[in-house]
């Protein structure tokens, strides 16, 4: 079989050499082209199945380039409305906090923003964007824009603070129902429903739910901040004193920025 390939080469390439020297088209070329014509086609076909290759290929770095350059900016666009939104927000608790400065014009404000939380049943804490560098110490007490108690500065460095939260089973305030006077002692509770309890009421205390409670004032809370809201009541373990289950006021599972009373006039 070899030999008969090798022989219908060389006599192409004889027919050949005598059709070039001869002139003209002899069959001699006519069947050197019908010899050459499956190779020349098998060749053509690569060629053109390499520029389909090339054009894809082109394409696709083309089409990668101009995806990747959309991403960005969509990105881009997306950090924008975040931006545009957080600065809305703190726009409306800025002008929540004129109102609590025009009602309480002994207050001084130092704003600062929550980086993070340490949160379970026994700790309740977030850590503040801003610490002694801003003026920050620790004894301030932080609220809402409207005057709800988060806590108290219980750590503070040069760019961070530490506010432990009126959740914090720690944490101890001395407060009052609005609505009847009753005092007692309002600090975080060990059930992780992220309640508050007010102890130390009188036995015979009359408490309602949505009774508001509120700071009594001290060295750390100024008077009349509003803690949170009753939800429940029952008699202590001892079966003397009572006390009653608070929601406190300031949405901590969703916030964002604080307020801490640098001054103020007891």
């Amino acid at each position: 079989m070899r030999l008969v390939l090798i022989l219908c080469v060389a006599l192409a390439i004889v027919i050949g050499v005598v059709g070039a020297v001869t002139g003209g088209t002899t069959g001699g070329e006519k069947l050197t082209g019908t010899l050459l014509s499956p190779f020349r086609s098998g060749v053509a076909a690569i060629t053109r199945r390499v520029e389909r290759v090339y054009d894809y290929m082109f394409r696709y770095e083309a089409l990668e380039a101009e995806n990747q350059a959309l991403q960005e900016k969509l990105s881009s666009m997306e950090e924008d409305v975040r931006d545009a939104q957080t600065m809305k927000r703190e726009n409306e608790r800025l002008n929540n906090l004129l109102g609590l400065s025009e009602k309480h014009a002994d207050y001084k404000f130092i704003s600062a923003y929550v980086t993070a939380w340490d949160s379970s049943n026994w700790k309740s804490a977030c850590t503040l964007s801003k610490g002694t560098g801003a003026g920050i110490t620790e004894g301030m007490c932080a609220v809402t824009e409207y005057g709800q108690v988060v806590g108290l500065v219980t750590a503070a460095g040069p760019g961070w603070a530490t506010v432990t939260t009126v959740r914090d089973p720690a944490l101890e305030v001395s407060a009052s129902v609005a609505s009847s006077g009753y005092t007692g002692v309002a600090q975080g509770s060990y059930d992780g429903g992220g309640l508050m309890r007010l102890n130390y009421l009188p036995t015979d205390a009359i408490v309602r739910n949505n009774d508001q409670v509120i700071t009594t004032g001290s060295t750390l809370y100024p008077k009349d901040l509003i803690l949170g809201y009753i939800v429940d009541a029952g008699l202590d373990e001892t079966g003397v004193g009572k006390y009653a289950m608070i929601q406190p006021a300031a949405d901590l599972d969703n916030l964002e920025q604080v307020f801490l009373i640098s001054d103020y006039q007891e």
